[in-house]
């Protein structure tokens, strides 16, 4: 795992906005495993209020199988746990669905990204297949973005 501390809030609220263009996602925030745990997020949205037992629980290696039997609150939200593969080599991904909501269930996205995670929550009506697809293409290119980042230090 590389050390990302140093990379500024700025390139990361970057981050979160080429995502948002994309034009399927609703919110978005980048966290760590960590302090400060969120590194950035969408103002406007929901995720920038994901505490840190949040996303400890989100993130811990250890009791998965229980998140698929409690689900998981992110941002004050109830989650439904669909698939996990957050730890399992060359996916990184996990997908959850809102309940709940007054705005309808939402699909949500987990990536891994070197010591990284993006949250993304898709626009209503966006399935999870096609906002998990997105979201790893743009790991592949927040990725590469670190890399290139990095070899400048």
């Amino acid at each position: 795992m590389q050390c990302i501390g140093d990379i500024s809030e700025e390139v990361w609220q970057d981050c979160i906005t080429l995502f948002l263009q994309t034009g399927m996602c609703y919110d978005a925030a980048i966290i760590t495993n960590s302090p400060p745990w969120l590194l950035a997020s969408y103002p406007e949205g929901n995720l920038f209020q994901l505490t840190q037992e949040e996303i400890q629980i989100l993130l811990a290696r250890e009791g998965r199988e229980k998140l698929f039997l409690q689900g998981i609150t992110l941002a004050g939200t109830k989650c439904l746990l669909i698939r996990d593969n957050l730890y399992t080599e060359g996916n990184n991904t996990m997908d959850l669905r809102t309940k709940g909501q007054s705005r309808g269930s939402q699909a949500v996205t987990v990536v891994q990204i070197e010591s990284v995670y993006l949250v993304v929550m898709g626009q209503k009506g966006t399935e999870g297949g096609p906002l998990n697809l997105k979201a790893f293409e743009m790991a592949g290119y927040i990725k590469e973005a670190i890399n290139q980042h990095m070899a400048h230090f």
